[in-house]
């Protein structure tokens, strides 16, 4: 219960990852409230709707969960938006807004959460990143581009605020077993054999769930991480640092 007395906000948290970040949060003990497009999705938590690309909503979103929980210790920025192809495969205007979900609602989050987390004896802001911001990967040049910016801005910004008490992390999971990917397959032609080889290209051999990437966000925003800052944590079964024999190859 180490988050006990303890007030977080979860961006996107109404599903997929956020929503388990928010409910291992609670079991840990901390107070959390939700902020998403889709407030009444969300379960057991309290819940506000937050539209990350406008940075009034954000605002009120931000100061209505401090009046609701007495405060803020603790930010996840997990909102975000997928997007497919090539860099021919989307114009500017697709470019712009994922980049103002992926990026700027973080930006627009945590500017807005600083005048409480400063308050906070144990502040922490956890963004949510991708193996894409760390390997290439075929068909996401416009998603990859948003995440390689989040993983520069949470170094940036652990330099910023360090010094005034706010620590800066994000975790880079591979590919999870979101709704983002469940719509991904649904639309593949062949839904099982995308799925087979969306599995297949990580070591571990299956989509990262959200429970462990909720477990790992929970780690850098817990105050038993108190040292730790500056850190891109990889939730990808082993996609980003090994480099493993073909199974068949194996012996």
């Amino acid at each position: 219960m180490e988050f006990e007395g303890l007030k977080a906000i979860v961006t996107g948290g109404a599903s997929g990852i956020g929503a388990a970040t928010a409910k291992l949060l609670q079991e840990r003990g901390a107070e959390v409230a939700v902020l998403d497009l889709n407030p009444d999705q969300a379960a057991g938590v309290k819940a506000i709707r937050c539209d990350v690309a406008d940075d009034a909503s954000v605002r009120q979103a931000v100061e209505e969960a401090a009046e609701q929980l007495g405060g803020i210790d603790v930010v996840v920025n997990n909102a975000g938006v997928g997007a497919q192809g090539t860099i021919e495969d989307n114009d500017d205007d697709e470019w712009h807004r994922v980049f103002d979900i992926n990026v700027l609602g973080m930006v627009r989050i945590s500017r807005a959460a600083l005048p409480y987390l400063r308050r906070s004896e144990h502040a922490a802001i956890v963004n949510t990143c991708s193996i894409a911001a760390t390997a290439g990967l075929p068909q996401r040049a416009l998603y990859s581009a948003t995440k390689g910016a989040v993983l520069s801005l949470t170094l940036a910004m652990a330099a910023d605020h360090l010094q005034e008490g706010v620590r800066v992390n994000c975790v880079n999971p591979g590919t999870a077993d979101t709704p983002w990917i469940g719509r991904l397959l649904s639309a593949a032609p062949d839904p099982e054999a995308e799925r087979a080889a969306l599995e297949a290209r990580q070591p571990h051999g299956r989509l990262v769930s959200p429970a462990e990437v909720a477990a790992a966000i929970v780690y850098l925003a817990s105050p038993l991480a108190g040292s730790t800052t500056g850190v891109d944590l990889a939730v990808d079964g082993g996609m980003q640092a090994l480099r493993l024999r073909p199974r068949s190859a194996a012996s």
